[in-house]
Formats: C-alpha cells, sequence, structure tokens
C-alpha cells in the first residue's frame, strides 16, 4: 500500500484504525531495526519502536505532506532513539564510556547481531561514535539514504550531514585498524 492510500484509510473515520495498522505493518521492521541499530538491545528496541508509533498515533493527524510519509516517521524515530540514549545515561549516571563497555558487552551476548567477528567489530566501532554520528552513519551505511532526505530527518544540513559521515568512518576506520 502507497502512502497516500494509507494517510486516506488513516483520514477517513470508518478505515482509520485499519490504515494505522497498516501503517505499522509498513514501518515497523524498518523503525525497529533503526532503533536497534542504535539502542543495540532488543527490549530497548522494541520499546523505543513502540513510543514511536504511539507519538506518530497522536501526530498522524498533524501530518501535513510536506515531506514524505517515512521521512517523518524516521525523524520521530530518531529523536525518539537519541531522546532514549539521553535518558538510559542520565538514568544510570553512565559516562559515555560506560554506556560504550555495557552495550558491547550486549553485542557479544546477543545471539540475533547478525554475523561474523567483523560485523560485532563494526558494530563495537560504531558503539564509539557519539550518538548523532552514528545515527548518520546507519542512516547513510544500513538504510542507504541520501544526504537530502537524511536533512529532511535530522533537520540538519546536508553539509554537515557529508562532514558527520566522513567524521564517522575515520573514527570507524581508525578502531578497526587497531589491534
Amino acid at each position: 500500500m502507497q502512502d497516500a492510500e494509507l494517510l486516506a484509510k488513516i483520514r477517513n473515520p470508518e478505515t482509520r484504525n485499519y490504515g494505522f495498522n497498516m501503517l505499522v505493518r509498513t514501518y515497523q521492521q524498518k523503525v525497529y531495526w533503526l532503533a536497534r541499530k542504535m539502542v543495540i538491545d532488543h527490549d530497548d528496541a522494541d520499546d523505543v519502536t513502540q513510543e514511536v508509533f504511539i507519538k506518530v498515533h497522536k501526530a498522524i493527524d498533524g501530518f501535513r505532506e510536506d515531506a514524505q510519509l517515512y521521512t517523518w516517521l524516521y525523524r520521530i524515530a530518531t529523536n525518539e532513539c537519541l531522546t532514549f540514549m539521553k535518558k538510559k545515561r542520565r538514568r544510570f549516571f553512565l559516562p559515555i564510556g560506560d554506556a560504550e563497555d555495557e552495550l558491547s558487552e550486549k553485542i557479544e551476548a546477543t545471539p540475533s547481531v547478525s554475523g561474523d567477528e567483523v560485523q560485532k567489530k563494526l558494530q563495537k566501532a560504531l558503539l564509539t561514535l557519539p550518538d548523532k554520528q552514528r545515527l548518520v552513519f546507519n542512516l547513510k551505511y544500513y538504510e542507504d539514504m541520501s544526504y537530502e532526505q537524511m536533512a529532511e530527518v535530522t533537520g540538519t544540513s546536508e553539509g554537515a550531514l557529508k562532514a558527520s559521515y566522513h567524521h564517522a568512518v575515520k573514527k570507524i576506520e581508525d578502531f578497526l585498524n587497531r589491534d
């Protein structure tokens, strides 16, 4: 189902619930994996995903369609991920390094983190990045978004995103070349 059809169903009082259920089915996995790459833990990613769709449900009537629906959803999801990470650090009074160590341990312990040692090493390298750089890297590398799409999602200029991605790649390369 196309985004225009989803929105039409959501805006029609008779098909609103069906339309929203279809929206969730269409985008739930994408939102979950975006969150999972940011927060690492499955349960945390589920919580973030649920929060995203609660916010979407509350705000969908205000969606003006001046952006693509998935861009709007991703913006809500990225903001929710960043907020979650901030809250988690504050709640546990974790310095960035300690949070990185905790998430790194989860990567090792989680069988669903796909792949071989190279993939695990990449995931650990991503944890060394500041949250916003990790987000930009994930959107570009895993989601294959253009800088223009990322600018819509993050509300950041394309130039700043290119610089952020470049710095992220450099830090990842440095991390992977250690040893």
